[in-house]
This record gives structure tokens, sequence and C-alpha cells, in this order.
């Protein structure tokens, strides 16, 4: 039945292991940190899209877009995908530096959101404390070429291990830079608009409730947690001591959100997808 298929990984797959973390909305939020120093790729964002006057909506449609590619049913997952490719097919930027205009949905700009989120999401999750071997840390990278392939890549041109992961910053380094979109954005991802019941004490004249705070503390961990080099292109010193301070922040934000129950912390889609696997588990007993 296809109600019953596993989708694109399923769970004996390194790619379910790593996206069962809730600590990887400090990685969501690493990703766009460092998505924002692609001169290119932040001018195709921040000329196409609405996250400044919608920044929660976008982020609630980006997680489900990522949970149903990893969670949903293959064909739900390759649906996803189409609607993606088809948005972005329609939409133009212009550089701001030799003001060509271009695609987003060039393979460049695809290949770079792609990578810096992969990575985002395994670098915060085994940072935090997630056990993984050096090949689980492999095969996360092989297993989301899949993910690649939903908008539009050729998986062959994606970085498949963490050498490759390693190789392609190097290659691709000297194109990011401090822009001033890029400092817009980052200012923005770090103080944004809270969503309305929780900007409650702001309208109330106190200006840093306990949720801005809480988001604070997220935003900075997610800054902390970048490269040395990503924080250099921000005006940090890329200290050591940045690294083991967010090191130790992460984690303790893993061990807090693991004394919540998991069911308020698996979405809807996690859930319907235990649930196929289950009784695909009782189908394959009873044959």
């Amino acid at each position: 039945m296809d109600s019953d298929d596993l989708g694109l990984f399923g769970p004996g797959s390194v790619t379910w292991k790593v996206h069962e973390e809730p600590i990887l909305i400090v990685a969501g939020l690493r990703s766009l940190y460092l998505q924002a120093l692609h001169p290119r790729a932040m001018a195709g964002v921040a000329q196409n899209s609405n996250y400044r006057t919608d920044a929660w909506g976008r982020l609630v449609r980006t997680a489900t877009y990522v949970a149903t590619t990893v969670y949903g049913t293959t064909a739900e997952a390759e649906a996803a995908g189409a609607r993606l490719r088809r948005l972005h097919a329609r939409m133009r930027a212009t550089d701001q530096l030799t003001g060509e205009e271009f695609r987003v949905d060039e393979p460049d700009l695809l290949r770079w959101v792609h990578v810096t989120e992969v990575e985002s999401f395994l670098s915060t999750a085994r940072r935090a404390g997630l056990p993984l071997t050096d090949d689980e840390v492999d095969g996360y990278y092989t297993e989301q070429r899949r993910s690649a392939a939903l908008v539009g890549l050729d998986p062959a041109t994606v970085p498949g291990t963490a050498a490759e992961v390693e190789a392609y910053y190097r290659e691709v380094r000297p194109e990011l830079r401090m822009t001033r979109e890029a400092a817009e954005t980052a200012l923005f991802l770090t103080a944004p608009p809270l969503p309305w019941k929780l900007s409650l004490p702001a309208r109330l004249g106190l200006t840093l409730g306990p949720p801005r705070w809480a988001y604070l503390g997220i935003a900075g961990t997610a800054l902390a947690l970048l490269p040395a080099w990503a924080r250099r292109l921000y005006g940090g010193l890329g200290l050591p001591t940045t690294a083991l301070s967010a090191d130790l922040t992460v984690r303790a934000l893993r061990l807090g959100l693991g004394a919540v129950p998991r069911r308020y912390l698996e979405g809807p889609l996690l859930q319907a997808a235990k649930e196929r696997a289950a009784r695909l588990a009782v189908t394959s007993q009873a044959g």
C-alpha cells in the first residue's frame, strides 16, 4: 500500500536518527546564518521572500517541507519537491555586484542551501551529544543526496561524505562575504518579531520578556555553532573558547529537551511515519 510506504529514508536510516532530535531547531537557525553569507543566494532570498513580514509562517512552511521529505511517503516527498521546483523556477533576482539577473534555482545556489542545511543539522546534533560514528556521518550525507534530488540537483554533484562537505566549504569560501543584505538578515534572525501571543509582554511595555530572552539565547547559540571562518565573517574572533561554550550550551539544551515527554515534541508527520513503520513490521512478521 502506498499509505504504508516508508518514504525516502525509513526507521533504519541515519536521517531518521538525526532528525528525531528536537535540538535541530537550533540547527535550522544556524543554517540560515550561514546561508546569508553567500551574496548571490542572499540576494535571491531578499528579493523574492516575504520573510520579514511573515517570518514565522515561512519558518513553519520550511519545517513542514523538511519533515515531509524526511518522514512523508515517497509520493508526498516527491510532490513537495515538485512544488518547490515550480516555485523556484519562476523566481529571478539581480546580483547586487554585477547587475546580472539570475534564476534562484541555479545549481550552485541550490547546492549551497542544501549543504549548509544538512551540515547544520548533522553538526548541531552531534555537538549536542547525539552519538554518531564516522560511518554514520558519511551515511547521513549520502542519504541526503535524495533530498538534494528533490530540489532539482544532480545527486552526483552534491557532497556525500564529511570529507566532501569540508572540501566543498573550502572551495566556496572565497565567494562568501558580509554584505548589507547579510547583515540585515542576521540582525532580523537574531531579533525577529515574535508571534502575537508571545509578544504580548512587549505590547504591555515589557520589551524583553521570557520568550524574547529564550529566543536570544537560541540565536546566540546558533551563531556560536558556526564554523570559525563563518564567525569571523560576522565580525567574531572565532576563538576556540567560543566553540567550547557553544558545545556546552547546546548539550544543555538537548538535555533539557530530553526531559520533555516525546509526544509533545514529535510532529504529526513523524508520528504518522512511526505508525506506518509499525504496521509494516506487523505485516512482515505475519508474512
